[in-house]
């Protein structure tokens, strides 16, 4: 069994190693990969949606663009059946003449339906462009995002791997520190933002850093070694070291 003035002391070595694990566990959720990460999945999510729409609308106007031009073919179709009969002159006066008429007709419909035709064609071209423009910018952003990612896991490599070598020694300190003291700074270091042992230098606590009034450090100079101090402004443990100032 240590002295309890090492096993105090050990506190501050455990103290300095969970200051440096919450740094890197603040460091590994404040990496500047994962905020760009974050505004780029939802740009992301976003060019999804309007590819959504965008290929929903261009598949409708596909099917306009069928319609149109099945509407012309029949047209075209009907016109040159009604040209074979006019130009094979079978039939009577009144038919041949009719035949005529339905051909201006026909020619008249024809138009109209090649205009609309054309219309849609173009809108077909123009959501299509706008399809491929967003394919291409959402391929640029997959890209993007997986060379944040592969930046992002290798941050995060090296810091758990400094996390585990920097932890190494913790389970050892902890088991010199003793269960019941090491379950007194454990509450205070949660209570505390994280420190739950500091030293006393120069009369000082180095949790607060406020100097400790002169009746405290007499009580503090005549306490027994083996006495657990505690700063009377932070509550944090106060571990007396050769550069105390006693």
């Amino acid at each position: 069994m240590i002295a309890e003035s090492a096993r105090q002391l050990r506190l501050l070595d455990l103290q300095a190693i969970d200051t440096r694990l919450d740094q890197i566990a603040h460091a590994r959720t404040h990496l500047p990969q994962l905020a760009e990460l974050h505004d780029l999945e939802g740009k992301a999510r976003l060019i999804d949606d309007q590819l959504v729409r965008s290929r929903t609308e261009l598949d409708d106007i596909q099917r306009e663009v069928a319609k149109a031009e099945a509407d012309v073919q029949l047209v075209r179709d009907r016109a040159a059946r009604d040209r074979a009969r006019l130009d094979a002159g079978t039939g009577t006066a009144k038919d041949l003449q009719a035949l005529q008429h339905e051909l201006v007709s026909l020619t008249r419909r024809q138009a109209e339906l090649e205009d609309i035709e054309l219309e849609v064609m173009e809108r077909a071209e123009a959501a299509e462009s706008d399809v491929s423009a967003l394919d291409r910018g959402r391929g640029e952003l997959t890209a993007r995002i997986e060379a944040l990612e592969a930046a992002r896991d290798e941050a995060f490599a090296r810091l758990d791997g400094e996390a585990a070598e920097v932890g190494a020694p913790r389970e050892t300190l902890a088991a010199e520190v003793g269960p019941d003291l090491m379950a007194l700074y454990e509450k205070v270091r949660i209570s505390n933002g994280g420190t739950g042992a500091a030293p006393l230098r120069q009369r000082r606590c180095g949790g607060c850093q406020l100097e400790v009034n002169p009746v405290e450090i007499e009580r503090i100079r005549q306490a027994p070694s083996d006495e657990v101090l505690r700063c009377e402004e932070c509550r944090r443990i106060l571990v007396r070291t050769p550069e105390s100032g006693l």
